[in-house]
Order: structure tokens, then C-alpha cells, then sequence
């Protein structure tokens, strides 16, 4: 194992503890940069060794050492999640890519958790890493900046067109702002000819959780809110690891 690949996994616990901070400070308009690490029950600031990853939430027993109030599944499940994601990569895509394909992970894993949870996929990540899908191939392939460039576009307007259409149709919003801006980023990354597989995986994976809710004795209607915008992270990790379905 290379240092481009070393550095990443060493790195995962800590960025998956920013992504718990993430999902649950943004949807409420809190600072997540320049505060503080504190307990989300008692506000107490924490020392930093209760802020080891994993270790110390294994070490408290889940529990925050001063109030003892419960620390909750967040943390621990998105610093494991943000490791699962980098050994992901280094068994699916070259060395070099390793980093940058972290990246794009540990990103649609917070997009994915915060719209899972909360409705909502912030512009302050969708598009950063939009900017960053582009970019990248100007160190790569630049040549092939132009199919990326099309991919965002693509992708905005492909999910607004039928936004639009389904208001028109049901006089409601079905598809939101959100999932237009966060298909466009995935398009600067996969490119135009990734995202018809990215929809196709996206569809098939809302239409299981769909079944599963129904399974679950969860009543499913017409008007019944599902998050879309976990599907199309999942879509666009799979196609940027495995490449776009051909037909040849």
C-alpha cells in the first residue's frame, strides 16, 4: 500500500467524524468550521480525547461522559462508513485515483445521509463537489473536459426538465432543486455518458426501498415523501468505480 492510498484510510475516521458533524449541524444552521466539538445533549465542550475516532464512543460506551445522555449511532456509523468507503476504493480503482475517489465518496455519503434524514441536499456540498468533478480532469484528461462540462449541464437540466413536467402534471413538486444540482455535480465527475446507468441504478435502488417501506408495513402513496437523492449517490459511487453499463 502506497502513501496514496495510506493517507486516505488514515484519514477516513477523522472525515467521517466531520461527516456526523455535518449531518447533524447543517440542516440546523449551525456552524460546523468554527465551533467547537461539544455533547449535542448538554453543550458541554469536549476534551480531545473523547473525540478519538470510534475509540472513544466504544470507550464511553455511547454514552457522553459529563450528561450520560446517549451519543448516538451518527458518529460511530459514519467514521466506519467513511474507512468502508476508502478499502472501497483501493480494491476498485487504481492507486492514483484513490484519493480523489475518497473524496467523491465521503461527499455523496453526507449528501446521501443529510437528504436520507432531513429532505434536503445542501448547494454547500452538492456544489463544491460539482467544481471539483470538473477540475479534475483538467489534471487527467483535459481533452475530456468538455464531456464532463456536458455532463453537469446534462444533468441539471435533464432532473429540472422533469421536475417541471411533474409539477405541470400533479400540480406538486416531485423532484427537487436539490437533486438537479446534485445530478449535476455527479455529471461533472462521470460524465454525460455515465448518467444514464447513475439514473438507471438510482431508479432500481428507490423502487427496492420503496418495496422494503411497503414490507415494513409502511403505507406508500402518490404523495408519500422518499428521499431521491441517497439513490443517485449510490448511483454515481457505483459508475464512477465500475464504469457506465454498454450494451456491446
Amino acid at each position: 500500500m502506497d502513501l496514496t492510498q495510506l493517507i486516505p484510510l488514515l484519514a477516513a475516521p477523522f472525515v467521517g467524524s466531520f461527516i456526523a458533524t455535518l449531518v447533524i449541524r447543517l440542516p440546523q444552521g449551525a456552524p460546523v468550521l468554527w465551533a467547537r466539538s461539544a455533547c449535542d445533549h448538554c453543550a458541554t465542550v469536549l476534551r480531545p480525547l473523547e473525540l478519538v475516532p470510534i475509540l472513544s464512543w466504544a470507550a464511553l460506551g455511547g454514552r457522553c461522559r459529563h450528561c450520560r445522555q446517549p451519543i448516538g449511532w451518527i458518529h460511530p456509523a459514519c467514521e466506519l462508513g467513511a474507512v468502508v468507503l476508502v478499502l472501497w476504493a483501493i480494491l476498485a480503482v487504481p492507486g492514483e485515483l484513490v484519493p480523489a475517489t475518497a473524496v467523491l465518496g465521503w461527499g455523496l455519503f453526507a449528501v446521501a445521509l443529510i437528504d436520507q434524514r432531513h429532505f434536503i441536499i445542501p448547494n454547500v456540498l452538492s456544489l463544491p463537489l460539482g467544481l471539483l468533478g470538473l477540475l479534475l480532469p483538467l489534471a487527467w484528461d483535459p481533452p475530456s473536459i468538455g464531456e464532463h462540462a456536458a455532463g453537469a449541464l446534462l444533468g441539471y437540466v435533464l432532473l429540472r426538465g422533469i421536475g417541471l413536467v411533474y409539477r405541470l402534471i400533479r400540480g406538486r413538486s416531485g423532484i427537487g432543486e436539490g437533486d438537479a444540482r446534485l445530478l449535476a455535480a455527479i455529471g461533472a465527475w462521470v460524465a454525460w455518458e455515465g448518467l444514464p446507468t447513475v439514473l438507471l441504478y438510482a431508479s432500481a435502488a428507490g423502487l427496492v426501498h420503496a418495496t422494503m417501506a411497503r414490507i415494513g408495513g409502511r403505507e406508500i402513496r402518490g404523495t408519500s415523501r422518499l428521499p431521491f437523492g441517497p439513490h443517485l449517490c449510490l448511483g454515481a459511487w457505483l459508475v464512477w468505480l465500475y464504469g457506465p453499463l454498454t450494451l456491446g
